[in-house]
């Protein structure tokens, strides 16, 4: 199966970008997209084969929100989670198949000042407990933008953003804390070593041709299904959005 993460920066934009290009070219099995900043009617996709889901922010307009196209009808499908279930930014949906669940994720930015990091670190203790809890069920695959830079590897220059947001030593903390409750890194499962691989790009004058970027768009997976693993790519030849693709391929048992 192939599946597909991307923060597309508002879809409409993406859209007019060569989104449905990529889409078609692609033949996804799953393709998740975060950052829709777009309300229910606002667009109307032509995606013959996929069910659509979708959830939409209810604070503002134009902001946040979340997608997940599937080929495969899930067996269920949630939006937000436990104390979160009524969460009005439509950032996290989760489908339901045979084999595993899929939790496609917005995780919230803790902004440049900081001003967020105590409801980031609050979301992030909840998402860990949701997927432990759905780990104890059947094995999950966690997809989207998490907006953070793991290990120095994951971005260009770690020193000067060292405490900046998405590099705060409490963000990576509770990254780590994650894998070591019985997650993977899909990406840095199969490259452990492999630097300059980045997923996101500052809009500043030059720096995506320079690859001055950072990887915060992820593949994590229960650790079960990491012989499963065939393949984790980034595709940073993709442009329409500040993100670029993420994509694994996995042969699920």
């Amino acid at each position: 199966m192939k599946l597909i993460s991307w923060n597309v920066n508002g879809l409409r934009a993406c859209v007019r970008k060569g989104f449905l290009d990529y889409f078609k070219e692609m033949d996804a099995d799953v393709f998740c997209i975060q950052e829709t900043k777009l309300q229910e009617g606002q667009i109307e996709l032509e995606l013959n084969g996929y069910h659509q889901y979708w959830n939409y922010a209810t604070t503002k307009k134009g902001y946040s929100g979340t997608a997940v196209f599937s080929k495969l009808k899930p067996l269920t499908v949630s939006y937000g989670i436990g104390s979160l279930e009524d969460e009005p930014e439509g950032r996290i949906i989760t489908l339901e198949y045979e084999s595993y669940f899929l939790v496609n994720v917005y995780t919230p930015n803790s902004q440049r000042d900081l001003a967020r990091i105590d409801f980031r670190l609050t979301w992030e203790e909840q998402i860990r407990a949701y997927l432990l809890e759905l780990d104890k069920i059947k094995p999950v695959v966690l997809c989207g933008d998490l907006n953070v830079a793991h290990q120095e590897i994951d971005l260009r220059n770690p020193k000067p953003n060292k405490g900046n947001s998405g590099f705060t030593d409490e963000e990576r903390e509770k990254m780590s804390k994650l894998l070591e409750s019985g997650f993977v890194d899909s990406f840095r499962h199969l490259y452990p070593d492999k630097t300059e691989a980045y997923t996101w790009w500052s809009y500043m004058s030059k720096v995506r041709e320079r690859n001055i970027g950072w990887r915060i768009d992820y593949f994590i997976l229960s650790e079960c299904l990491k012989e499963d693993l065939v393949n984790s790519e980034i595709h940073s030849h993709v442009l329409g959005s500040d993100h670029c693709p993420v994509v694994i391929e996995i042969a699920f048992k």
